[in-house]
């Protein structure tokens, strides 16, 4: 058996990086065929200069979703084989634009009918296989734009280590929807109206109106719960967050907010918006843990105890 299909998914980085050096390795003559002395690792950089003309490392970098380091290595080796030159941008001479040289236009121009080929042998693979890879990695690194493997991660860890579950609200959790929610709001501040509105009927006020309740469990015990309210033009809000104080220190507010990402993304959301105060600190850590920044301008709040607004983009 090979060895990473006995580690299994858990190599998925390692997998795909090996399969990163096959291809490589393989397009090493393919190159040569087509008349070029091009490395494949150049590819992008070289395409997107055909293309888009002079840019700074910076520029080319962003573009091609690679790391500054990795495109500055790439271009000095171009450089010294004579595929590209610098110079002072005309515009701003504190930057240094790249561009191709004659010979590495010349090389660009050979691309054409080797990306026409390199299509069609992709599709060829693609039927054999039975997989659409190419819409697939999208699908991938689009998903890891939003959760990147990183907090994944951390929440399976989360879940493992607390044994705990997020479930939707259902009406037996509306005792602990509103004791967690009073001893969270009177252990730092005062219960104000619009607490008592939401807490009161939160099926009314969260549900009815088109958004969602999220429990955290153990066991048969909620030990977490907060809310999503719509507030129309794709946003939700994040709100009424509490975690049982024996519960807390293991992550359930984590779990709980990024659970509350995914279903507001689920539900059409392209940004989430919070409001909280500074005094506590460790709740606007989290918030920023889960992407969420300040912001200023937004709506007044119809709480007093409100002084700090927060949003997240999920588009």
């Amino acid at each position: 058996m090979d060895f990473y299909e006995r580690i299994g998914p858990a190599s998925l980085g390692s997998r795909m990086r090996r399969l990163g050096d096959r291809l490589a390795e393989d397009a090493k003559p393919i190159y040569a065929l087509y008349g070029t002395q091009l490395q494949p690792r150049w590819f992008p950089v070289i395409y997107f200069l055909a293309q888009e003309g002079a840019h700074p490392v910076t520029v080319i970098a962003e573009q091609i979703g690679q790391t500054h380091a990795s495109v500055s290595q790439i271009v000095a080796e171009m450089v010294k084989n004579g595929y590209a030159g610098l110079r002072k941008d005309a515009s701003d001479g504190r930057k240094t634009v790249v561009s191709l040289s004659r010979k590495g236009l010349a090389s660009a121009r050979k691309l054409d009918t080797q990306c026409i080929d390199a299509a069609a042998a992709v599709q060829n693979l693609q039927a054999e296989v039975g997989i659409d890879l190419w819409n697939t990695l999208a699908a991938i690194e689009h998903a890891l734009a939003g959760h990147n493997l990183y907090h994944r991660l951390l929440r399976e860890k989360i879940k493992r280590e607390t044994k705990v579950r997020i479930v939707d609200f259902l009406p037996r959790h509306a005792k602990a929807f509103r004791t967690l929610n009073e001893d969270w709001i009177r252990t730092y501040f005062k219960m104000e109206e619009a607490d008592r509105r939401a807490l009161d009927d939160p099926e009314r006020t969260f549900l009815q109106a088109g958004g969602f309740i999220l429990v955290a469990m153990t066991g048969n015990k909620p030990v977490g719960v907060c809310a999503l309210l719509p507030h129309g033009d794709g946003c939700f809000e994040l709100a009424k967050m509490a975690v049982a104080p024996a519960a807390r220190g293991n992550g359930i507010g984590w779990l709980l907010g990024d659970a509350a990402i995914g279903k507001a993304r689920q539900a059409g959301a392209r940004k989430l918006y919070l409001e909280s105060n500074t005094r506590l600190e460790s709740a606007i850590r989290l918030y920023r843990k889960l992407g969420f920044r300040e912001i200023t301008g937004s709506l007044p709040s119809p709480y007093e105890r409100c002084n700090i607004q927060m949003e997240r983009d999920l588009a």
